[in-house]
């Protein structure tokens, strides 16, 4: 029973750790405009991975681990659809 709440609870710190990461995103989406914030990412996200192991969740662990390389997806993306429409 103690160790079900105890993984409940890395769960959950996974999941916030993977909503900062998308929340440190959402500046630069919305404004349109370079902030830095989602520089972040590469700190708070591999501990939300970390949290994710320790609670044994795959879904922690791997939404965890897309945000922390969000930047380098998110360049791939932008540079397709720039190769594709300009």
């Amino acid at each position: 029973m103690e160790k079900e709440k105890s993984n409940k609870k890395w769960i959950i710190l996974s999941g916030i750790c993977f909503l900062v990461g998308v929340t440190l995103w959402l500046p630069n989406f919305i404004l349109q405009y370079g902030y830095g914030f989602w520089i972040l990412t590469f700190i708070i996200n591999p501990v939300g991975a970390v949290f994710g192991y320790l609670g044994k969740s795959k879904f922690g662990i791997i939404s965890n681990i897309i945000m922390t390389f969000s930047f380098f997806i998110i360049m791939f993306v932008g540079y397709l659809l720039a190769a594709f429409f300009a």
